[in-house]
């Protein structure tokens, strides 16, 4: 009851300013934004380490000798890089999943619509993370390299334990710019019916005509998770700060 009578008394208190957030005051509507900030959450939660791990795994790729290792995931670095992500969840739902579909017995996909978002989101921010995790292989300085040879490790050896460690360290600006990027483009479900934060407010909106008080919450909360991930970037770049590197 106090929480309830917090709720109305704060509707009530914004109400003269122009912002009508009566909706809160509906068990229905309260519930179904609350459960769309919970499916962006885990969009989230879900995304983030699924794109870094395929990030290191395309970095790996690119480090090999072999060209037909090397030729074909470059092809498909251009092309992710290259399109918007909202066109290739498109394709990804509209085409690929109505073929998955084609040719199973049951004539559905495994594959759920959140999955979807993730599987493309996570690709397509990896293809990044590859890209910094590069840059960062290449600033390993030559010396280590040699050091690791005469101490016997093997090219893999040194790739694991060597220069991937070191290349996180040196790409965690970037590799945390794009993980905020990631939060935010997590807002893309909404547009293959996924139940996010955004497309659970359209539904409110469409209904209500409060579309400026909803993209205020909308605003802050995605404000709050790219926040949370730049301080949980800003902490780890304090503690993985290479010595002798930078201030």
């Amino acid at each position: 009851m106090v929480i309830q009578s917090a709720i109305s008394w704060l509707v009530a208190t914004l109400r003269p300013l122009g912002l009508n957030y009566s909706f809160v005051l509906d068990p229905v509507d309260r519930l179904a934004f609350a459960e769309g900030t919970w499916v962006s959450l885990k969009l989230c939660l879900l995304t983030i380490p699924f794109s870094l791990l395929i990030g290191v795994v395309i970095a790996a790729a690119m480090t090999r000798k072999s060209r037909w290792i090397v030729a074909p995931v470059g092809a498909l670095i251009e092309l992710i890089r290259n399109t918007p992500a909202l066109v290739q969840l498109y394709c990804a739902f509209l085409v690929l999943n109505m073929l998955i579909s084609q040719k199973l017995t049951g004539g559905a996909s495994p594959i759920t619509p959140i999955m979807w978002v993730v599987l493309v989101v996570g690709i397509h921010k990896a293809v990044f993370h590859a890209e910094a995790l590069r840059a960062g292989i290449g600033a390993v300085p030559h010396i280590t390299l040699e050091a690791s040879r005469s101490m016997g490790f093997t090219g893999r050896q040194t790739f694991w334990y060597i220069q991937l460690p070191l290349a996180i360290r040196f790409a965690l600006p970037s590799l945390v710019n794009n993980l905020v990027d990631l939060v935010k483009m997590t807002a893309i479900a909404s547009a293959i019916a996924v139940g996010d934060v955004t497309y659970e407010s359209i539904m409110i909106w469409s209904q209500r005509d409060n579309v400026l008080e909803l993209l205020l919450l909308i605003l802050i909360y995605f404000g709050l998770l790219t926040w949370a991930v730049s301080a949980a970037g800003r902490w780890l770049e304090r503690r993985l700060r290479m010595p002798g590197y930078g201030q």
